[in-house]
């Protein structure tokens, strides 16, 4: 993908792409600004807009804040009826207002509380079904993946929406680790498009510990938690781990800040390099961090997220925990000192279970993914925050920091 079509969903042209297709809806734009950016050179662009509308009403109308989507470069998803594609011969934009995004067909349905009510009954989940039915929007990635909490004054659920060639196997991934006791969310019903219905689990988010400074769980709960990993996990279909993937992200940071390029791209390569030629078979949950685990009193009850649950590296997803929390160390306005604290008292409790020079490395690759993440939701200094993350790249692939 070339860099002019970053700039087209992100710079100026934007705003005629996002006014016309405003205007097709009978709206007028009023202002807008990017919230996310999914960039895959090669392959193709996405981007997530808060966009504010006036619509047709008494007086100057109604002004609304809309959340608007446009993707470049994945021509199945411009066929989606509702879906405006504008085509100057050179680039074809697929634009769309949220729910109606062309490769999440469910999600309409998903924000939609009438038929998520008709939907939980249809289900068998009739606790929730009995309304009012409330929605509230817990994420949203455009094109890829979207939650959705359903409750009532007596029951909640979470839907789960993703492309409906993913819904069976995420399903089956929720019941394989439920059945072995697993506290993962139990899946109570899917459809076709799309829709996975899960049960909430107790406790709250493992963020929240860490932001404030509760108790959380030591390092050897946390591998007690991944040895319950049924051995059946490793017969799923294998997905590419983080740093295995070092090298796609050196690429969308270069895309996005040439002058980081070389610097991301030798990291990747040292990152891959060292990794290279080991064995995947290990029982992973894939995308292990703080967001994904649930606590109650400092004790693991949780495990959310399981869709790239399959076979791995157990240093994969030890390294994933650390590089992220080691990433909160980074941001404004969190604890510094105590969370980089964190990921390294981490780090050392894992290094006695998994090779150190191995978790290093795949901490090093996690931290890589994660610089991605300034430009991704366009923080206001992502470049220089882009350039602090790969500093903390070089010092974590060097060995565990001091």
């Amino acid at each position: 993908m070339a860099q002019n079509d970053l700039d087209l969903l992100t710079g100026e042209d934007a705003t005629e792409l996002l006014a016309t297709a405003v205007a097709t809806a009978g709206g007028e734009l009023v202002d807008w600004s990017v919230r996310q950016v999914d960039h895959r050179p090669g392959r193709s662009t996405t981007v997530a807009y808060r966009a504010r509308v006036r619509w047709a009403g008494p007086g100057e109308g109604t002004v609304r804040t809309e959340t608007l989507g446009a993707s470049l470069g994945r021509p199945a998803d411009q066929q989606v009826p509702g879906v405006l594609t504008l085509d100057d011969g050179e680039h074809a934009v697929a634009v769309w207002r949220f729910p109606g995004d062309p490769a999440l067909p469910a999600l309409a349905t998903a924000f939609d509380a009438h038929a998520v009510a008709t939907l939980l009954g249809d289900l068998g989940v009739p606790e929730v079904a009995r309304g009012p039915v409330t929605l509230k929007v817990r994420a949203y990635r455009p094109t890829r993946r979207a939650v959705i909490e359903a409750s009532t004054p007596g029951a909640r659920v979470f839907l789960k929406v993703v492309r409906p060639d993913k819904v069976d196997d995420l399903h089956a991934r929720h019941a394989l680790l439920a059945g072995a006791g697993l506290p993962v969310p139990k899946p109570l019903g899917r459809n076709n498009d799309g829709l996975l219905v899960i049960a909430p689990l107790p406790g709250e988010s493992m963020r929240h510990a860490v932001r404030d400074g509760g108790a959380v769980p030591g390092p050897e709960e946390v591998v007690e938690l991944l040895d319950r990993l049924p051995r059946d996990v490793a017969d799923l279909p294998r997905r590419t781990s983080w740093s295995e993937n070092a090298s796609h992200y050196a690429s969308v940071i270069g895309a996005a800040l040439p002058g980081e390029a070389q610097r991301a791209a030798q990291l990747a390569t040292a990152v891959e390099q060292r990794i290279a030629g080991l064995p995947a078979d290990d029982p992973t949950h894939g995308d292990l961090y703080e967001a994904q685990v649930m606590l109650t009193d400092g004790r693991i009850t949780g495990l959310l997220d399981v869709d790239s649950a399959g076979p791995g590296r157990r240093a994969d997803d030890l390294a994933c925990l650390v590089a992220h929390v080691e990433t909160l160390a980074l941001l404004r306005g969190w604890d510094t000192e105590r969370l980089h604290g964190l990921a390294v008292r981490y780090a050392h409790g894992f290094a006695g279970v998994v090779d150190p020079d191995e978790l290093t490395a795949r901490i090093a690759g996690v931290l890589l993914s994660l610089a991605t993440g300034p430009h991704r939701v366009q923080e206001a200094d992502w470049p220089a925050q882009t350039s602090v993350r790969l500093d903390a790249v070089e010092r974590w692939f060097a060995g565990i920091p001091g």
